[in-house]
């Protein structure tokens, strides 16, 4: 993440059960590219435009295709 993204670091959530918003038990991990003064915590964490979750998504797609 931080090679794609250039970001400075990395956070983890995990969110179980109907108080972590969760109807279907799984294990969910979320993981989060952390700039400084991000402001992640008051934001739910997620780019509100799904085309840039694709983006994001391919990009860090390919590293990992081409490095693994």
């Amino acid at each position: 993440m931080k090679s794609t993204y250039g970001c400075d670091g990395i956070s983890t959530r995990q969110h179980n059960e109907p108080a972590g918003n969760q109807d279907v038990w799984h294990y969910h991990l979320h993981v989060y590219p952390r700039y400084v003064n991000d402001q992640l915590y008051l934001t739910n964490g997620s780019p509100s435009d799904p085309d840039d979750c694709a983006f994001y998504a391919d990009k860090l797609r390919s590293w990992i295709e081409e490095n693994i």
